[in-house]
């Protein structure tokens, strides 16, 4: 027989089998790192942890720069902790979802910054410094850049973990925005500071709050009467205490919202910080500024009321003043009183305190989704401005709360409709000026009147555009019913040495403020983010099954425990006989007895450790069940699937 005719060995053909598999993995791997598809996962956890959000989605798709993300981790260590090794491995796969959905627009480079080498001092210039960890020096940050500007996160701490992926995603739409966000500013209060109001005396400084604003932000005044807000250019506005607003004012809020921008609106039935700062000479019958501010026309169209003329006391947040002074109507809300548990802004304060907050109500009905970002609690109820506003005591034994629930901050959200379904006020009053006008004009004798008639349609200017009726895009409104909260005296502790200032925040209202504005101004697709779920995800059911185990063998052990302790009592009571008076030994029944409750105690010590071990083979019996089903269970779904796909197609080769 030839050559050629020979077959191959079947130890041959089992090794080109392998040899062909492997380069088809190889082949596999390869090609789908190319195509970039290695993260294109099929999430099916609960809350989606292994899921960019919509809005991460709409930042990645807007990107008009690439964007680097530098990675610095420090791996070539023995000495890291496995939680960081964890989140570590967490982060590479979040970093990596990001690059696979960006198409190409955000690249991921990962630098281990070793002692002495150029990652390392790409770290330090980028403004990462290591941690030491174990007498090392680890880093573990990012930094984040888009043509000139640079964000950094120098240090990604597990314990935040749930807020990784809106730190990322804030950054990058900071650094990738076509200018630096720009926020209009609407008040009656002088909240960048003015000239002194009399010859000697120190001019009116800026509020801290607005200070800081400016570091971060471009900052625009608006004035009190702005014609028009123009969405392109305001990144949001923010409205603090405007008293006396016009219907003009709030026709340009209210168009401005329509085409989708976000207002941030503070606004107070009783604002102490307009009573210190707002002037005026009562004693000279100078009225000074109103202290009381809404947005009358908008919020009620908005379906949201407030009462001006009364602040919410409250009996469970109330504050203790100086000197012992109940502020019923100053509250000091805590975590409780903030009911979205996961929301961006609210989820790491401790507490906010509110000076004489008005109440706010949902009547709803204007189509929009209304959030209470905080609220009072159910012992709550309205009081008078003025007796509130001087701490009088009596309010505490004359306050009865109403049971209900008031809204101290809210979030509206969705496409809004206008409250000027009549359109422009200011037209409308122009043309009713211009009628008055027309009715007292002499009338005009003699000449052609065909010719007086031409005359005035050519002198006829073109009409203005329609106003707005409905959203073009979807609108954000942020009420707080507070802006003494945000004032220096209430906010921060204060010290000016010569020009400088030092400012030290005593509560969580300054956090609130830029939670915010950062949500806000960074982006609209950040607005009502949430942070993720984690990672490492409780077994519930193992952990109801154990409890039951527990409970089911826990009140056994508490009672042979009892036993025991009762028994060692008696014990040490025989015991301690022995050194009463002359007597040196127990009698033969004392002797009986303390045998007795020996062997009761060690009995009871028996049974406890007996029903230890039982619940110790129930929690082992439950935990192998479940790991049971974990491994065996998707090979046995594969292998009935293969058994299903195989009995098919015998089936169709038979039918042939």
């Amino acid at each position: 027989m030839s050559q050629e005719g020979k077959s191959i060995h079947p130890v041959g053909r089992a090794i080109l089998a392998i040899a062909a598999l492997l380069i088809i993995v190889i082949s596999g791997n390869v090609l789908v790192a190319k195509l970039g598809i290695g993260h294109k996962t099929l999430d099916l956890t609960e809350d989606k942890i292994h899921s960019l959000s919509d809005g991460t989605k709409s930042i990645l798709d807007e990107l008009a720069a690439p964007v680097v993300v530098r990675y610095y981790a420090t791996r070539s260590t023995n000495y890291l902790p496995e939680e960081m090794k964890l989140h570590m491995r967490r982060v590479d796969d979040l970093l990596a979802e990001y690059e696979s959905l960006s198409d190409g627009k955000l690249q991921i480079e990962n630098l281990d910054p070793e002692p002495d080498t150029d990652a390392e001092d790409a770290a330090n210039l980028d403004g990462i410094s290591g941690q030491s960890i174990n007498q090392e020096n680890l880093y573990f940050g990012l930094a984040i850049s888009c043509l000139d500007r640079t964000s950094t996160i120098p240090f990604l701490d597990p314990n935040d973990e749930t807020m990784l992926e809106y730190e990322i995603s804030r950054r990058i739409a900071e650094v990738s925005a076509a200018r630096k966000p720009l926020i209009g500013v609407m008040s009656a209060l002088d909240l960048g500071g003015g000239p002194a109001a009399m010859p000697g005396t120190r001019p009116t400084q800026p509020w801290v709050i607005y200070n800081q604003l400016q570091q971060s932000y471009e900052v625009e005044d608006l004035t009190m009467t702005p014609a028009e807000i123009d969405p392109e250019k305001y990144s949001m506005v923010l409205l603090i205490h405007p008293a006396g607003i016009t219907p003009e004012a709030e026709f340009a809020l209210d168009q401005y919202i329509l085409q989708g921008g976000t207002v941030m609106a503070c606004i107070d039935p009783f604002s102490v910080a307009a009573q210190m700062t707002g002037g005026g000479n009562p004693m000279m019958g100078q009225p000074g500024l109103p202290t009381s501010s809404d947005l009358p026309k908008l919020m009620e169209a908005w379906g949201v009321e407030m009462a001006t003329n009364q602040v919410v006391g409250d009996g469970r947040y109330q504050t203790n003043m100086q000197g012992g002074r109940p502020g019923l109507a100053v509250l000091t809300v805590p975590q409780e009183g903030m009911p979205q548990e996961d929301s961006i802004v609210t989820r790491d304060l401790s507490s906010v305190t509110l000076f004489l907050p008005g109440g706010m109500i949902k009547k709803g009905g204007s189509g929009v989704e209304m959030d209470s970002l905080i609220t009072s609690s159910p012992e709550s109820g309205l009081v008078d401005n003025m007796p509130a506003s001087r701490l009088d005591p009596s309010l505490i034994t004359t306050f009865r709360p109403d049971g209900k629930t008031y809204d101290l901050a809210l979030h509206l959200h969705g496409t809004f409709k206008t409250a000027f379904p009549d359109g422009d006020p200011a037209a409308a009053t122009e043309e009713e000026a211009e009628e008055e006008q027309g009715d007292e004009a002499p009338v005009a004798t003699g000449g052609d009147e065909s010719e007086n008639v031409g005359e005035e349609t050519t002198k006829e200017e073109p009409a203005a555009a329609e106003s707005l009726k409905e959203g073009t895009k979807p609108g954000n409104v942020f009420l707080i019913a507070d802006v003494d909260a945000f004032y220096d005296n209430f906010a921060y502790q204060v010290q000016r040495l010569g020009n400088m200032q030092l400012a030290q925040p005593i509560n969580g209202n300054s956090s609130l403020f830029f939670n915010l504005i950062d949500q806000a101004a960074s982006s609209t697709h950040l607005i009502g983010s949430r942070s993720r779920a984690a990672t490492s995800r409780p077994f519930t059911v193992f952990r109801e099954m154990e409890a039951d185990a527990n409970q089911r063998v826990g009140a056994k052990i508490v009672e042979f425990e009892e036993k025991a302790q009762e028994a060692q009592q008696r014990i040490n009571e025989l015991q301690s006989q022995k050194s009463q008076g002359d007597q040196l030994y127990l009698t033969p029944e004392q002797e009986e007895e303390l045998r007795k409750f020996r062997a009761e105690e060690v009995d009871a010590r028996k049974q406890i450790r007996e029903l230890r071990k039982d619940l110790r083979r129930d929690k082992d019996a439950i935990a192998g069940t479940i790991i049971k089903y974990n491994i065996a269970g998707v090979p046995t779904i594969i292998i009935l699937i293969g058994l299903g796909l195989f009995a098919a197609r015998r089936a169709r080769t038979r039918a042939r």
